[in-house]
């Protein structure tokens, strides 16, 4: 009889938590949507928005099994990490960026740090423009071609703690599994070093980052704000992820 009873309370909890998954899981899917969206106007037309909502929808549904009140410091914060991965999972799966795309990020990053070891001050485009030997007409065009692959990029990999070949761990899987003393002093670590970073750069780069990261404008909005064409900003952004990947390749 009692045992009859503890079944049935733990057969009315569980319907109660399916409940509040299912109703959570419809709460917040227009963050899979927004954020898919983000991601799709600086994709080529090849990658299908319904793939990327799809891989946002399995990334909500991972954070709200996985959302524990006790680690995390809001379920819409835990979510829109967790469905930023699984695009990014996603589009890594699918290898969009070509070769040559490749190369052009690492040709930029290589020269930026270049400059940057050299004269220990922020590299102008005029300067990666002269490293790489091409005009600034066509540096600002290479940055406007892997604008969406050096999204990417800046998040692919980083080197293991014996400093050997690069791991298969990301920035967001090296840091976000499990919550430990060593996991807190990484996070911390890595929030000072890109601090630095955007502080290095120039007033017009900080601004596209605060409005883009963290108001969350579009490339378009920004232009209008900022009184530039859509594609300067594009231009713009690039450089600063390019910029970041460099910077953070000793870290």
């Amino acid at each position: 009889m009692v045992y009859g009873l503890m079944k049935k309370k733990r057969t009315a909890a569980e319907e109660k938590h399916h409940a509040w998954r299912q109703k959570t899981i419809v709460e917040y899917a227009f963050l899979v949507k927004h954020i898919a969206a983000r991601f799709a106007v600086r994709l080529p037309a090849s990658v299908m928005f319904d793939e990327l909502l799809s891989a946002g929808s399995l990334g909500l549904i991972d954070a709200v099994d996985k959302f524990d009140p006790s680690r995390h410091v809001s379920l819409k914060t835990y979510a829109r990490y967790r469905i930023k991965g699984a695009i990014l999972d996603e589009l890594r799966s699918r290898d969009t960026c070509s070769r040559s795309m490749r190369k052009k990020i690492q040709d930029i990053s290589r020269a930026v740090k270049e400059i940057e070891d050299k004269k220990g001050a922020p590299a102008t485009d005029q300067e990666v423009a002269d490293t790489l030997q091409v005009d600034l007409d066509t540096y600002q065009d290479m940055l406007t071609d892997i604008h969406g692959a050096a999204v990417l990029s800046l998040d692919d990999f980083i080197k293991t703690k014996k400093n050997e070949t690069y791991s298969q761990t990301r920035f967001q899987s090296g840091l976000k599994e499990q919550n430990t003393p060593a996991d807190h002093f990484d996070r911390a670590e890595l929030t000072r070093v890109l601090a630095q970073t955007i502080e290095t750069l120039s007033k017009k780069e900080q601004m596209v980052v605060s409005l883009y990261y963290y108001d969350e404008l579009t490339l378009k909005e920004i232009g209008e704000v900022l009184s530039l064409t859509e594609s300067r900003i594009c231009q713009i952004h690039t450089a600063v992820l390019v910029k970041l990947r460099a910077r953070l390749q000793d870290y």
